[in-house]
Order: C-alpha cells, then sequence, then structure tokens
C-alpha cells in the first residue's frame, strides 16, 4: 500500500511538474533490454502485461515483451505498437518512459543508459544521501593526503593505520590502509566493524554492537603490498569507555588478524569535507565505478 501511495504521488508529480512520458524505449521478442538508472533504484512499476522484466541489480532493470507462445510470430505485436509505461523510482529521482515494440532486432535497446534530463527530481526522506553522491566523496577522500598519525596497529608482518576521518552529513567516511611486509599475499575474507568496550573484562560484562558499513569504496579482495580503501558508516556517537574496532581477517585456517582501534576522541576530530576538494575530485556515474587498483 504504501509503495502504491509513493507511486500514484510521484506520477501526479510528474504531471504537475510538466513532465510527458514521450522518451522511447524500443524492444524487441529476441532482445533483453537492459536499463541503467545513474542512482539506486527504489522501486519498478511496469503498467501493463505486455512487458516482463525484473530488477536485477541496485541499478539496472532489464524487460522483454512478454510472449504467449513461440508458435505466435511477433507475439502478435505491430510495429510501434505501445506495450505500455515503464516508471523507474531512484533515490532522488524519477523517469517514465513508453516502452514501444520493434519487429526488427537491430532496432531494440540491449543497454538504455538513463540521463539525467529524462529524469525529475523528488524529495526522498528515505534517502539522506544517495549512492552515487557517496562514491563521489569516497573518492574524494581516496585521492586526499593523510592526515592522521595516531591510529597505527603492527601485527603479523602487517602495519594498518587509518588516514583520515570525515563527517559529511550523517554519515563517517573513515580512510584506512594496510600494508604488507612479508613476501606473502594478502588475502581478505573479512571486515568485521565493532563498536565494543575500551577494556574487556569478564564477557558476561563485555558489550559488542557489530556495525554494518553502508559503503565501501574497494572491494579487492587480495594484495601483494599495499591496500586502501573507504568505509561509510552511518554517524554514531559513543560513550568514552566504548572503541571503534575495525578488524581485518585474512582468507586461511591460520589467517592473520589485524585490528584498528579509533578512541571516541579521533570520532570528535573528525574533519568536515572542504568542498574545495570535492570540486576537484573526478566524478564517476555510479554506473561506471571502477575500483582502485592495488599494486
Amino acid at each position: 500500500m504504501k509503495s502504491k501511495m509513493l507511486l500514484c504521488f510521484l506520477s501526479l508529480f510528474m504531471a504537475a511538474a510538466g513532465a510527458s512520458a514521450n522518451e522511447r524505449i524500443y524492444v524487441n521478442r529476441e532482445v533483453t533490454t537492459h536499463i541503467v538508472m545513474p542512482e539506486n533504484i527504489k522501486m519498478v512499476d511496469i503498467s501493463t502485461t505486455k512487458i516482463a522484466g525484473n530488477q536485477c541489480t541496485d541499478n539496472i532493470v532489464r524487460i522483454k515483451p512478454s510472449c504467449g507462445s513461440d508458435s505466435i510470430p511477433e507475439a502478435g505485436y505491430r510495429d510501434n505498437e505501445l506495450l505500455g509505461t515503464l516508471t523507474l523510482i531512484g533515490e532522488r529521482h524519477i523517469a517514465q518512459y513508453d516502452i514501444l515494440y520493434t519487429q526488427s532486432p537491430q532496432m531494440a535497446a540491449s543497454i538504455f543508459e538513463v540521463p539525467y534530463s529524462h529524469t525529475q527530481s523528488y524529495i526522498n526522506p528515505e534517502v539522506t544521501m544517495p549512492m552515487a553522491e557517496m562514491a563521489r566523496y569516497a573518492w574524494a577522500v581516496y585521492g586526499s593526503g593523510r592526515k592522521y598519525n595516531q591510529i597505527v596497529s603492527r601485527a603479523h608482518g602487517m602495519k594498518a593505520v587509518v588516514n583520515n576521518i570525515y563527517a559529511v552529513g550523517d554519515y563517517f567516511f573513515i580512510d584506512y590502509s594496510l600494508q604488507n611486509k612479508t613476501k606473502i599475499a594478502y588475502d581478505i575474507e573479512e571486515l568485521r566493524v565493532k563498536l565494543t568496550d575500551k577494556k574487556e573484562t569478564k564477557a558476561t560484562n563485555s558489550q559488542t554492537i557489530e556495525l554494518s558499513p553502508v559503503f565501501s569504496l574497494n572491494h579487492v579482495r587480495k594484495f601483494k603490498k599495499s591496500y586502501r580503501n573507504v568505509l561509510v558508516l552511518p554517524k554514531l556517537t559513543f560513550p568514552d569507555e566504548k572503541v571503534l574496532r575495525l578488524e581485518i581477517s585474512e582468507n586461511q585456517i591460520s589467517g592473520r588478524v589485524i585490528t584498528l582501534t579509533i578512541e571516541y576522541e579521533d570520532i570528535l576530530h573528525a574533519d568536515g569535507f572542504d568542498s574545495d576538494i570535492l570540486k576537484n575530485a573526478a566524478y564517476y556515474p555510479y554506473y561506471y565505478i571502477t575500483y582502485p587498483s592495488q599494486p
């Protein structure tokens, strides 16, 4: 019910804004059409049963004309026949397309990238920062110089350091690096972020809260010498007797584990983000993001 009300509201919003669903996407029964939004998709609506489709990734929807039977040529659809309307609701934008049938497979779109010029913006109270914007901030942090020097950990021939901590809106951007001093490549099995007691006593008295990052810039899992990543966490406060721990473990039975401990004082001294740094950062549309290569 909530989704239907949102769709109805947004459709009325687009109509009031003077937007018409006159942009067209051509489809054919022999071609699967992949539609790529420049931001994460929150909801998809297909107006008729003549179009079959589903959301296959966070920002991609695939569609195809519905075919009653392979024995019916072209599924009975005429050339340029309107099959229905496709509505895509993103984190901050909404787009609508008329889906038309073409009898020529060469004329059908296999990949269709939605430009912002085809969309209308709207305020989504559930999204404080779109993923594309978050990625752009993370890239800017990744390219910035190291400002923190006090958060360092060494274990098993590994060195871990926190380079920077930035506060942007409702999020913390934690920039950290790993250095491998050994000749054995490091395979990252798991990264865990925990809020735990500064002084661990008896297990019955200690309380650990596991946190889930909302974004991680670097998805590389193996490196030989150096590795850098930017994690994004929801902004949080915690008492002075607690610490934030980043625990990186290796993908082996006797794997190496290294931990970075961030004190509450370090969180309090997180830098606000300089707009000039963001201006100088390269812009990567969300669907073109490639992760940093590692030496």
